[in-house]
């Protein structure tokens, strides 16, 4: 498990030094990885490309050039993500029957467990393991932090002058 997410941790890493969100994911599946990322909103100009909507990408492209049905192979995956999915990633991963995440440290502003437990409303929802060495991952999100985000739209608080 620790080897997933120090994976997850290295596509954070690089994730942080690209200026975005450090959150990186790892799919894997019967043991092995099958799709890796890390955040790519700022590079992109799109809001949806976390990590684990990346990775989704990945399998889905995956299945469709190996005409596997999609459905069932995201039953077997397990996700290892360095921050807890975000209420959008946590929606996905049930929409698509994830086998279990694995996650780092908790996400207290858009958590899909913290903020709004996602699983209460699917019928089968995922398990759900976290603070998997959530002290490193906690740490690149300090860092992040500590820095101004280039590609965030100017504060709308009206400032005393």
């Amino acid at each position: 498990m620790d080897d997933f997410m120090r994976r997850a941790l290295v596509l954070a890493s690089e994730a942080l030094a690209a200026q975005e969100v450090p959150v990186g994911c790892v799919f894997t599946f019967n043991g092995n990885i099958v799709a890796e990322s890390r955040n790519s909103v700022n590079i992109t100009h799109n809001p949806t490309r976390h990590a684990e909507i990346n990775c989704i990408d990945i399998i889905l492209r995956y299945c469709k050039n190996n005409q596997i049905n999609y459905h069932t192979y995201f039953e077997n995956i397990v996700v290892y993500v360095t921050v807890e999915p975000c209420i959008m990633c946590a929606a996905a991963l049930n929409n698509l029957n994830i086998k279990e995440v694995i996650y780092g440290c908790a996400n207290d502003r858009f958590g899909g467990k913290t903020v709004l437990d996602v699983n209460t409303f699917y019928d089968k929802g995922y398990k759900l393991t976290g603070n998997v060495l959530a002290d490193e991952a906690m740490s690149l999100l300090k860092q992040f932090y500590k820095g101004a985000n280039p590609n965030a739209p100017e504060s709308k608080v009206k400032k005393n002058k």
